[in-house]
């Protein structure tokens, strides 16, 4: 997507309250994939990216900017924790899984675009195989003619639905399912690894004809969608238009310890570089280049700082941005100006319960008010505070909704508000006083 740095800020405004150095920093750095590509393909050989790192505490929008960001362009992307690594000659994760994971992920993205295309076809095809098994069902012995208007209204139920919730006896593909080689490890698909090793086997199922058209559909665009093309266009989005989160980098920076849990923090250090920095994965669909992967790296930092990471790391992220700790202002604003605000979700959630939710403005300015003091005098969480705000405000009405009750409108007003936290804000009052 073709997009100026200007207008993926204006994108990310639309989810993400404030916080305009880390956006201005990762629209360019996306601004940049796309004016390399542009290049000759020998300059673009040199011209690697410039890796982000994010200082801020939690909650402030550090992994939503960069997984907005990726969204934005369709390019693969996954969030790893620093901490679930450790140094080779440790048990835990190996760093490399994060490239496998990600090559995962653009396999899947790029399979799903593919099989967007197709859906016509194989849903035409898969139609099709559920009118012969129709036509078994309910078998017609008259004339040629009368056979063929017969299949038509029959063709023509079936895409309204008419037979949705009819069962049917029918072949299905039985894939193998996930299993954990290792206890306590990641479950393994043994199917996605040996692939056509395995010879494909199916059995007989009873399911509605809605949940054997889907199968129906999946299994005829596995048929037009070439496996190989697939695999090619992930490796070259996973090199080319990746995106790595790295979470927590903070908790593996500080000075070695010689015993205990620290041991090997500066090992996964220097584990995490030679792949931040460019080398060869190999993966089951084949070997990836990281020379051109976008890293954007986050933590608090409270305690460590940026500078305590090992030089080398470093200097693999040239650029550093803070992200400041949310204000009043910025929770009314998550509150009201944000596209999937918190509000608009409860009032959409309880709409369905035939609730008609709204809040007044003052309401708002209560709840950013106490949302802001708690973070103040406990624990700084950010937004994720309005969460436990807005469910201790609503949990009466959210408990009291439901049955077949008539639209009752409910207006939420400041008053409301200190009374239903009166809880939160006495505890919040004691915390004053407390050292």
């Amino acid at each position: 997507m073709d997009l100026s740095p200007k207008q993926i800020v204006n994108e990310l405004n639309k989810h993400i309250i404030g916080q305009d150095e880390a956006k201005k920093a990762v629209a360019i750095a996306l601004r940049n994939r796309y004016r390399r590509a542009q290049l000759s393909a020998e300059l673009r050989e040199e011209i690697t990216p410039k890796n982000i790192i994010m200082k801020g505490p939690t909650g402030v929008g550090k992994t939503e900017i960069a997984r907005r960001l990726a969204k934005l362009v369709h390019a693969p992307f996954i969030k790893v924790e620093a901490t679930k690594y450790t140094e080779v000659g440790y048990v835990g994760k190996d760093v490399e899984g994060m490239v496998r994971d990600l090559v995962e992920c653009a396999f899947r993205l790029v399979k799903d675009e593919k099989t967007a295309e197709v859906s016509v076809k194989a849903t035409e095809a898969a139609e099709q195989k559920m009118l012969r098994i129709l036509l078994e069902l309910k078998k017609n012995d008259r004339g040629e003619t009368a056979r063929e208007v017969f299949e038509q209204n029959l063709l023509s139920s079936l895409k309204r639905g008419v037979f949705d919730s009819l069962v049917i006896e029918t072949d299905v593909r039985d894939d193998p399912q996930n299993m954990e080689l290792i206890p306590g490890g990641a479950a393994i698909n043994l199917g996605s690894i040996f692939g056509d090793m395995l010879p494909p086997r199916r059995k007989k199922r009873k399911i509605t004809v809605k949940e054997a058209m889907k199968l129906f559909i999946a299994e005829e665009a596995e048929k037009l969608i070439d496996d190989d093309a697939v695999k090619e266009e992930a490796l070259r989005r996973a090199e080319n238009d990746g995106i790595i989160f790295i979470d927590e980098i903070d908790k593996i920076a500080g000075k070695e310890n010689t015993s205990g849990a620290d041991v090997s923090r500066e090992g996964v250090q220097r584990d995490i570089l030679p792949i931040v920095e460019g080398s060869t994965v190999m993966t089951k669909y084949g070997p990836v280049k990281t020379d051109y992967m976008l890293f954007i790296a986050a933590g608090a930092f409270h305690v460590a700082r940026v500078e305590d990471l090992i030089p080398e790391l470093q200097g693999r992220f040239p650029v550093s941005v803070e992200l400041t700790p949310l204000t009043k202002k910025d929770f009314v604003e998550i509150l009201t100006n944000t596209e999937h605000s918190l509000t608009r979700q409860y009032a959409v959630l309880l709409a369905v319960d035939n609730i008609d939710l709204t809040f007044t403005p003052d309401a708002i300015d209560a709840i950013a008010e106490i949302s802001e003091e708690i973070n103040l005098t406990s624990e700084d969480i950010g937004a994720r505070r309005l969460h436990t705000v807005m469910e201790y405000l609503l949990e009466d009405i959210s408990f009291n909704a439901g049955g077949d009750y008539p639209l009752v409108h409910v207006e939420i007003d400041r008053a409301y508000v200190e009374e239903h936290l009166a809880k939160m804000t006495k505890d919040r009052d004691l915390k004053k006083y407390v050292l």
